[in-house]
């Protein structure tokens, strides 16, 4: 068989190739299968199994850099806390964050409003926002929350908001679910607060940092762990929905098997001209 072709073929074919492969999953979700690994189900059902109205800490921590992994995961794990009735109190110990952790959990909240349902800031969440400090800050909310975080996003003393009446320390959540990228984060929410405070905990994070945190599944110490763009999409899965993450697993499968064809493509090449050579 004649590849010739294939030797000359102008690489802007492939690059345009590469380009409609991950644009028309965007556009047009394609819902490629996906199997549910293990630890996204335990943190699914680590939070399905929560008593409705349960008081739930949720540490955001990251920022715009990890957008893609991390958001479909937050908004994924709000709406299944929201559906359950859950009070969630929202932090954030990574400068960059603040802003798009606020946008996250109120474009969440407009698709309750937009339903007649919508949850009542202050009284079913709050958002503490930003504070400094990383892990000195885990440590004095271990000492009485409202201490760590004297106002919330908003500039509202939290002391007078309803949901904050009800929460003193980490005795009073029953879950803290961290979506993190890195430092501080996961490592350091189970170092200084699931270790000292006992608080059950699950996990978001970025595929890169995932692999570290596995340890902390074996142990105990994590009860589930969502990672990267994969673990996002297969929570959607479980979840129902077809988010962000779904889509761009759909445009991460279809170029990295184009890729795949690409280079075994390359290597038939190479052997069709050793066996022309030979001859």
């Amino acid at each position: 068989m004649n590849f010739a072709w294939l030797v000359n073929l102008d690489r802007r074919w492939l690059f345009l190739i590469i380009g409609l492969l991950t644009l028309g999953p965007l556009v047009h979700p394609l819902g490629l299968p996906l199997t549910t690994s293990p630890p996204v189900k335990n943190f699914h059902d680590a939070i399905a199994g929560l008593s409705d109205g349960a008081l739930v800490l949720m540490s955001c921590d990251y920022d715009p850099g990890s957008k893609p992994e991390v958001v479909p995961m937050t908004k994924t794990a709000l709406r299944q806390l929201f559906d359950k009735h859950c009070r969630v109190v929202i932090t954030c110990l990574w400068p960059g964050g603040s802003s798009l952790v606020d946008q996250t959990l109120e474009s969440v909240v407009a698709e309750y409003r937009a339903r007649g349902k919508a949850p009542e800031y202050g009284r079913d969440y709050v958002n503490l926002g930003y504070k400094a400090g990383n892990e000195a800050v885990m440590v004095l909310m271990g000492k009485g929350v409202a201490n760590a975080f004297p106002q919330d996003q908003r500039a509202h003393a939290t002391a007078t908001l309803p949901i904050m009446h009800d929460v003193r320390d980490y005795s009073s959540f029953v879950l803290l679910v961290n979506i993190s990228s890195g430092y501080p984060g996961t490592k350091e929410w189970v170092q200084q607060v699931n270790s000292r405070f006992h608080l059950p905990m699950v996990s978001g994070c970025t595929a890169v940092s995932a692999p570290e945190y596995y340890p902390y599944l074996q142990s105990g110490q994590l009860r589930g762990l969502l990672g990267g763009m994969a673990g996002a999409a297969e929570y959607e899965k479980l979840r129902g929905e077809k988010g962000s993450a779904t889509q761009g697993m759909d445009a991460q499968s279809l170029a990295h098997a184009f890729v795949a064809l690409c280079i075994v493509m390359g290597n038939v090449v190479q052997w069709s001209k050793r066996g022309g050579g030979a001859a």
